[in-house]
């Protein structure tokens, strides 16, 4: 599993033109599920994205948690994540788990976050064209690999 997490003051996806969900101050997780991701791996990431201390205290140091500041939380599924460019410009996709396997994860991904962080996250809508408008703030972007826990 891999995901990139952006620090956002406010957060908007829309389909078609029509917004279907947002989130103000929190963070968006464009979340990416590999064929062997397990359940070990979302406890795994929702405890390490909860507990990212990105978000500034007092004095201006990020040293606070999405729990701390009671912050909101956005998943949106992006299997491009997983994308191969060793070879040619084209990526290759073929990493990126298929729908049957990745809506499964992503569904009960979205459940451990809750459970987390004890609030509704919301979504995008899965295998959905979709705009996604955002407030980076800082910017603060983090990537997180569930395989590769030293990125």
């Amino acid at each position: 599993m891999r995901v990139v997490i952006q620090r956002v003051s406010g957060c908007f996806v829309s389909i078609k033109g029509e917004v279907i969900s947002n989130i103000g101050n929190g963070l968006l997780v464009l979340a990416g599920f590999e064929n062997d991701d397990t359940e070990e791996d979302l406890i795994w990431m929702s405890k390490k994205i909860s507990g990212l201390r990105v978000f500034n205290d007092e004095n201006g140091i990020m040293n606070l948690s999405l729990k701390d500041i009671n912050g909101e939380m956005m998943i949106v599924s992006q299997f491009t994540l997983h994308a191969k460019t060793k070879k040619g410009n084209r990526p290759s996709y073929i990493k990126a788990a298929k729908p049957d396997t990745a809506i499964p994860l992503y569904e009960k991904f979205i459940k451990i976050c809750e459970g987390e962080t004890g609030k509704e996250v919301k979504t995008g809508k899965f295998g959905t064209d979709m705009q996604i408008s955002l407030i980076n703030d800082g910017p603060v972007t983090v990537i997180i690999d569930s395989k590769n826990k030293d990125l």
